[in-house]
């Protein structure tokens, strides 16, 4: 230890003699570090952590049934849940859940929340215990409503607008103007138990008829609207419990066979791989940036490692004399590998104070959306742990190799040099030339990535949406939670479309229970007239509630039929218009006009098919889709779409509308007022993130590839400062020198393009499913990134091969 305590302090003492070069390793090194902890804490805080507040989640799962999407629905109605519950042996506990917007009603106006209906175990599933209060008791879900209007908030909700008032249990909440009594507080951090969204407050799911309107789903088996989660027992495997839930499964399918028409196959995925809440699609976007911040860790690694081996030539005489007193080569080694692990720490420490701004980066990405999205990343005490043990690791890597290097000389050879002479240099310059490479090669890697995400995203955006964004507000508010009933909302619809269709500059306006590339539109289940399923396919189809003149609106055309109308109400014919990609599917080579779909046991006739358009993610396919009318499946949640006819931004219209509304009733509240061109990069949310940091990791390993470059070939190059004053004095022209430097700098660049572009083609074929419109071996990338590369190396070259030309002969022939 004390030898250790020694080795520190001459450490510090020789890093403080030239701070310049120390303070950019740790410069270089932070940087790469920090791109690593920032993903990392990312990652901790939604796969690692996929529900925060609950402990000892390792032996949870989700249950999904039938077949597996990015954004299945709900597989579970209530009687298949509370038989699965009731007769498996595999769990300790099985828990149902379901999120549905809710508004907190009373003497003021009504706040939107996020409510959660559970099952009465919910909590105890979780091992959440409340801080004021209790959770909910069996008896509350047998007795039925009557018994189970109660609530419990989350520890946010209780802060901001009970100001934590501990007073509260037994106190009077109404959620959608129903009185619920408050039973219990959650603790602080806990949002729920689907990734990444936030829960508000949780409610019995007997009480789903106060909270949506009806409550059929109780005994309806063929409702399918519960998530289920579930606890195994110990000693059993996930596989074991699969089995068994399948077993019993198939004995309900075949007791209630109308119900379960499509797949029924259940299958089990641990909660940071759960198909539900937002985690479907942060498991396959974070581990390819942390892969790529690897990469660029490795050749921050490579960059340190080179300045450490220049730096080693100028103590080749104290290496010389340590070793000749009698130092053991494994003391040299430990004295700087202590060196390399002061830099790796403080550039750890300088990581941490970035990746505390950095962490909480994500929802710069988000722009304004109705979802409670909760998965913000945050430097706590896991990411600080690990980003000190990717510094020590880091250190290692870059460190181990300088150290074996330079202790390894000669001591009578060295001290028998000229103190100018740096002729031992030599096997270090060969060294510093192989790291350049595998920094050029690293950095062909990372630009190749960002080029392919950068081109991804441009032809995402390029491509039709199959609507027109421009000129387009969105307002949107709810009804029901201020006490209309279906009759008194559908009047007031009616009056706000005349209202507003009558404002000045407006073209024309509509409702929709959604907005495209938002995540808010649905899908349910549907049987299709004259199509018949094949074994085990999900019949589960994207539909929206949509009013008159939508398609008009939003510019998406009608290939054939009509729009709905102001006539398409419930005392009409039930209707509804599909897209392009729905008819090819299910009728295909027929005329899909006058075919019949069916939607909650009502049979539909299609009056219209519309033109694709993309409502969930850029980068989908048209997949189908149907929509119903406004008037005829009156929904509780309202988006009003207004399409302007005057040139600029339309959230100069917010105000106007916003006082229609008003004028109507000047309580209700509204929100999520945006454009629709800033609500639908919603759609494009993580192929931005990815863009950002790739394209952040490949401009910083372009910088310190040249970096690199530089400092090799200047380092060579004053290495061969005699032999270019001999040429020189023999005759050498200064073209004749500047090629001989370049060519060591394009040897170098050339093998770095050549293992670069090779490693690309390897890696980025795991990118396939992530890209849109562009192939994992676009030419056009590769090419412009050895263009790029190529240029940047040669201006790295061409300033020291452009000293080298100017030395004079004589003073070259005495640097000896």
């Amino acid at each position: 230890m004390r030898g250790l305590i020694q080795d520190v302090r001459y450490g510090f003492r020789v890093l403080a003699k030239n701070p310049g070069l120390p303070a950019l390793a740790v410069l270089t090194l932070a940087l790469g570090i920090a791109a690593n902890s920032t993903i990392f804490s990312w990652i901790n805080a939604t796969l690692l952590d996929p529900i925060p507040g609950v402990a000892h989640t390792r032996d949870m799962v989700s249950v999904m049934r039938g077949e597996r999407s990015n954004h299945p629905t709900p597989p579970f109605s209530y009687p298949d849940y509370r038989d699965l519950r009731d007769t498996n042996r595999s769990f300790s506990g099985l828990l149902a859940y379901h999120h549905e917007y809710a508004s907190l009603t009373g003497e003021g106006k009504p706040e939107r929340i996020y409510a959660v209906l559970t099952s009465t175990n919910y909590f105890d599933v979780l091992g959440v215990r409340s801080i004021l209060g209790r959770g909910f008791a069996p008896a509350e879900e047998r007795g039925g409503e009557g018994s189970a209007a109660v609530a419990v908030i989350s520890y946010d909700l209780w802060q901001s607008h009970f100001g934590g008032d501990r007073s509260i249990i037994g106190s009077k909440i109404q959620i959608n103007r129903y009185p619920y009594t408050i039973v219990g507080v959650a603790p602080p951090g806990f949002q729920g138990c689907m990734p990444g969204l936030r829960g508000d407050i949780w409610i019995p799911l007997v009480m789903a008829r106060q909270v949506w309107g009806f409550g059929g789903f109780v005994t309806d088996r063929g409702d399918f609207v519960l998530n289920v989660l579930g606890r195994l027992r110990p000693g059993v495997t996930p596989g074991q419990a699969e089995g068994e839930l399948n077993l019993l499964m198939q004995r309900i399918a075949e007791r209630f066979p109308d119900d379960h028409q499509g797949p029924n196959q259940i299958s089990l995925d641990p909660l940071w791989r759960s198909p539900f809440g937002a985690n479907v699609y942060l498991y396959a976007t974070l581990p390819v940036l942390l892969g790529l911040a690897a990469m660029l860790l490795l050749l921050a690694c490579a960059n340190v490692a080179n300045l450490l081996l220049v730096r080693s030539i100028t103590r080749r005489r104290e290496i010389a004399i340590r070793l000749s007193v009698g130092a053991s080569r494994w003391r040299l080694v430990r004295q700087l590998m202590v060196e390399s692990m002061l830099l790796g720490l403080a550039g750890g420490v300088l990581a941490v104070f970035i990746t505390t701004w950095t962490a909480g980066t994500f929802t710069a990405f988000v722009p304004s959306t109705t979802l409670p999205l909760a998965i913000n990343g945050h430097a706590d005490d896991t990411v600080v742990l690990v980003t000190l043990a990717i510094s020590i690791v880091t250190a290692v890597v870059f460190g181990i190799l300088p150290a074996l290097r330079s202790s390894n000389v000669a001591p009578v050879t060295v001290l028998k040099e000229e103190a100018g002479s740096v002729s031992g240099g030599l096997h270090k310059s060969r060294l510093a030339s192989a790291l350049v490479v595998v920094q050029i090669a690293l950095s062909v890697l990372l630009l190749v990535c960002a080029g392919l995400f950068t081109r991804s995203l441009e032809n995402a955006q390029r491509s039709d949406p199959g609507f027109d964004p421009d000129h387009v507000l969105l307002d949107s508010f709810e009804l029901r939670p201020s006490g209309y009933s279906k009759a008194q909302g559908i009047e007031f619809d009616k009056q706000l479309l005349a209202k507003i269709e009558a404002l000045p500059g407006v073209e024309s306006v509509a409702l929709a229970d959604f907005s495209p590339l938002s995540y808010t539109i649905r899908s349910e289940g549907i049987e299709v007239g004259g199509y018949v399923p094949r074994p085990h396919e999900s019949m589960e189809i994207d539909w929206a509630r949509v009013g008159p003149n939508y398609f008009r609106t939003l510019r998406t055309p009608l290939v054939s039929g009509r729009e709905f109308t102001a006539q398409d109400d419930a005392n009409s014919q039930w209707v509804a218009i599909v897209n392009e990609e729905f008819a090819a599917r299910y009728w295909p080579g027929r005329e899909a006009l006058g075919k019949r779909i069916r939607l909650y046991d009502q049979w539909r006739t299609v009056v219209g098919v519309a033109r694709n358009a993309k409502y969930r993610r850029v980068i989908y396919n048209a997949e189908p889709c149907f929509f119903v009318p406004w008037f005829q499946e009156y929904p509780s949640f309202d988006a009003l779409i207004v399409h302007t006819r005057v040139a600029g931004e339309p959230m100069a219209f917010a105000s106007p509308v916003e006082r229609a509304i008003h004028e109507l009733n000047p309580d209700l509240p509204v929100f999520n007022v945006a454009s629709l061109r800033s609500s639908m990069q919603m759609g494009s949310l993580w192929e931005r993130i990815a863009v950002t940091f790739a394209g952040s990791f490949g401009l910083l390993a372009l910088a310190l590839a040249a970096v690199g470059v530089y400092g090799v070939v200047a380092y060579a190059t004053r290495q061969r400062t005699h032999e270019i004053g001999i040429r020189m004095a023999l005759g050498a022209e200064r073209a004749d020198v500047l090629r001989l430097v370049l060519g060591q700098g394009l040897r170098m660049t050339l093998t770095g393009l050549a293992v670069g572009l090779a490693l690309s083609l390897a890696v980025t074929r795991f990118l396939r499913t992530q890209l849109l419109g562009v192939a994992p071996t676009d030419v056009l990338t590769y090419a412009s990134v050895a263009g790029l590369l190529g240029l940047v190396a040669l201006a790295a070259c061409y300033i020291p091969a452009r000293r080298a030309t100017k030395v004079q002969p004589m003073a070259a022939l005495r640097c000896e």
